[in-house]
């Protein structure tokens, strides 16, 4: 009897440990779906969390998944971790650069207007981790180098804090620091190309740590979700709200912020407490969510390519919009008179938009991995 009892104890713990790691995987697939919807709608102007504006916290959220993804292993084995950051972050951010070059120059033939800058090896190597504005149909990627960038740092100045003072809450300290220290470093240093990267590096690097954070010391140690958390959350963002300015463009871009070129206008700390405020929400969002769409395939799928969403979707969105032109009898060079992100008739079609974006641009990856995988069985098949 005792050694039945154990194992049938055994058998469990073995099945449960798949469980917790698919459920695992499946929550931040659905987080990280969550960060792309968001960004995609942040690009169509509209909010999917209503009080929470578009690019308040959006990149701050992906920072925040990467901290939270990050193993220990990786703190003494530095080697690793840079070579599988070069091989999932880089190259495929080359390959893509090397592609959009070819689709930028095609249209400009087509069309006459050549979407990005003046193409030399500084703008195709060096500008990517500058400001990744050299094509703008693929501009969403500066995320990727940055994202880069920043998890290099992130790794070494973890390290050096570890071997010095092995202290969670001494190292929140320095990250928090670095973190709120960027918005005024914008604002008292010129903003050139090199000083844009450390400001970026330091603001971004607070929400790696934090993801990390949360992940060892509160996800499973205390509940931020309860009823007391939840108005605390609603009261901070209703006062957040009165520094929005988002109703005219004369007065600047309120709760959301411009990571990218470092555009924080006149705020100092909002943008600090909206990210949080707004990985709040998303989290919360995906604790309620998770148990209707964890079965929703397309939700894994969406999770499973946010890079290949980030990297197609305003080609996406520029096929369509040239489609409607063509439907409506207007001409494609009417499209070279807005800037990337204007689309057509915005009041009637911004959701087709962003159903027919998410669709074609996550099937898109998963039609890319497909041919990787095929691709590279075939190369060891030989």
């Amino acid at each position: 009897m005792t050694n039945t009892l154990t194992e049938n104890q055994s058998e469990k713990i073995i099945n449960e440990k798949p469980n917790q790691q698919e459920d695992f995987s499946t929550k931040v697939n659905i987080l990280k779906a969550l960060a792309i919807l968001l960004v995609v709608s942040g690009h169509l102007e509209f909010s999917l969390l209503g009080m929470f504006t578009p690019y308040s916290f959006q990149l701050a959220l992906f920072f925040f998944i990467s901290g939270y993804l990050f193993k220990d292993k990786y703190i003494d084995d530095v080697f690793t971790f840079v070579k599988r950051r070069v091989q999932t972050l880089l190259v495929p951010y080359f390959l893509y650069n090397a592609f959009y070059l070819g689709v930028t120059v095609l249209i400009a033939k087509l069309t006459g207007h050549f979407w990005g800058k003046e193409i030399t090896l500084k703008n195709f190597f060096i500008t990517p981790f500058l400001n990744g504005h050299q094509f703008d149909l693929s501009c969403p990627l500066w995320f990727v180098t940055q994202l880069f960038m920043t998890m290099i740092v992130f790794l070494f100045l973890f390290r050096t804090l570890k071997k010095s003072i092995d202290n969670k809450y001494f190292h929140l300290t320095v990250f928090t620091i670095l973190g709120v220290l960027a918005i005024p470093v914008s604002k008292i240093f010129p903003v050139d190309p090199m000083t844009l990267v450390v400001i970026r590096t330091m603001f971004s690097v607070f929400f790696v740590y934090l993801g990390y954070h949360y992940k060892h010391y509160i996800e499973q140690h205390i509940d931020i979700f309860t009823a007391k958390w939840f108005g605390v959350i609603i009261v901070v963002q209703s006062l957040l709200w009165m520094f929005n300015r988002d109703y005219d463009p004369e007065h600047g871009i309120g709760l959301s912020y411009v990571l990218v070129w470092a555009r924080f206008d006149q705020q100092l700390i909002v943008p600090i407490i909206t990210a949080l405020t707004g990985i709040w929400a998303s989290l919360l969002a995906v604790k309620i969510a998770y148990p209707y769409v964890k079965d929703i395939k397309f939700v894994k799928l969406m999770g499973e390519n946010t890079y290949h969403i980030m990297a197609n979707h305003l080609l996406v969105m520029y096929v369509i919009t040239a489609i409607f032109l063509k439907i409506n009898g207007i001409p494609i060079a009417e499209r070279a008179n807005h800037d990337i992100y204007w689309i057509y008739n915005p009041v009637q079609t911004t959701y087709l938009y962003f159903v027919l974006t998410m669709v074609i641009s996550t099937y898109i990856g998963v039609g890319l991995k497909f041919l990787k995988k095929k691709f590279f069985t075939f190369e060891k098949a030989k």
